[in-house]
């Protein structure tokens, strides 16, 4: 899986990574969070989303940003039924395909231990939506991000996740604090852009995790239980 250690940096004017509502441009296309799978030609072959259905991509979808060969990448998937099953790129009679219409890469960040951290920013920045997807492996979290251009450069925001604490009972069960990580960069905060990060979950899936964001309000703490 292609992710991010200590920081991410984030462009606001990406190509389509952003999940649209309404009548967007692709809002009446099915849209899922999934992993796309690359195949050794740097394109991505087939998706597995959230729900654990794997779709094959018809035609195969490539993108600037497919940087690495046999791997997979966090993404929102814009698709549409009824891709045809005849091209040479068709494996097998029971394969479900489908149309890519636009996929892009959403960010995806590990919790680290805080003190790896040189820097702990907490610029404040906007949460719309938060939740846990149904297989269990990611927090997906829907951001508020304020942006603008210095001239004609688009600099990136520094998005981090720092594990603070982790509580162990005498049930073996434990409790773990996050806190996500902002830096503003020096960026003007002229307009606001929707953009989602998945944070996935460690091998030991914690039984509660108690994340901290930085807002213009203060911190805003949130509870989440994850299933196993």
């Amino acid at each position: 899986m292609f992710t991010a250690m200590l920081w991410l940096a984030f462009l606001t004017a990406c190509e389509t990574d952003s999940y649209e509502k309404g009548e967007g441009r692709y809002s009446l296309l099915q849209a899922d969070f999934a992993e796309l799978h690359v195949d050794g030609q740097k394109r991505g072959s087939s998706f597995t989303t959230d729900d654990g259905a794997t779709l094959q991509l018809a035609p195969p979808f490539t993108a600037k940003w497919i940087e690495t060969a046999d791997t997979t990448y966090r993404t929102i998937v814009y698709y549409s039924e009824g891709a045809d099953k005849s091209q040479q790129w068709s494996t097998g009679p029971n394969n479900i395909f489908v149309t890519p219409e636009a996929i892009g890469m959403v960010a995806t960040l590990h919790p680290i231990a805080y003190w790896r951290f040189k820097e702990l920013p907490e610029d404040p920045i906007g949460l719309e939506s938060a939740w846990l997807s149904k297989n269990g492996k990611y927090l997906n979290l829907g951001l508020l991000v304020k942006t603008g251009r210095i001239g004609d450069e688009e600099l990136p925001h520094n998005i981090g996740l720092a594990q603070d604490t982790v509580y162990v009972r005498s049930d073996g069960r434990h409790t773990v604090r996050w806190r996500l990580l902002h830096s503003q960069n020096g960026i003007p905060q002229y307009y606001t852009n929707r953009r989602y990060i998945s944070i996935m979950m460690p091998t030991n899936v914690p039984d509660t995790i108690l994340l901290s964001i930085p807002t213009e309000q203060g911190p805003l703490h949130r509870t989440f239980i994850p299933n196993k």
